[in-house]
């Protein structure tokens, strides 16, 4: 009998093997959701900055010419404002001559066809 060797029971397994592997994947968890978390607070300012910058757009427009913008291509053409199109789309809506125009902002979410034509 050899005194000095040991045996390897399950407690040994579970505090040398499992726990730095569950310590691991505990971290690489985390990892992602604070990645998550950025990139929704980053689309986020995203659109709200987009928004701002139509709707200041169109506000210049009714200071000068006293209307508003008839259309996001008018904005496009006269006030130089460009946005990914694959990326957000962006609804806006005249009420009238004299109105604030109603800026809506969706995100367009690029899910990959399982089949292209």
């Amino acid at each position: 009998m050899n005194r000095f060797s040991q045996k390897r029971t399950s407690s040994y397994l579970l505090r040398r093997v499992i726990t730095p592997i569950a310590g691991i994947c505990l971290a690489i968890a985390i990892l992602l959701w604070g990645v998550s978390s950025v990139r929704q607070s980053a689309d986020n300012s995203q659109i709200d900055s987009l928004r701002q910058a139509i709707l200041r757009s169109a506000v210049h427009c009714y200071a000068m010419k006293g209307r508003y913008p008839e259309s996001l291509d008018y904005i496009k053409d006269h006030y130089g404002i460009r946005w990914d199109t694959g990326k957000y789309l962006v609804d806006y809506e005249i009420m009238g001559a004299n109105l604030m125009p109603d800026v809506t902002i969706f995100p367009i979410e690029n899910k990959e066809a399982p089949y292209a034509d």
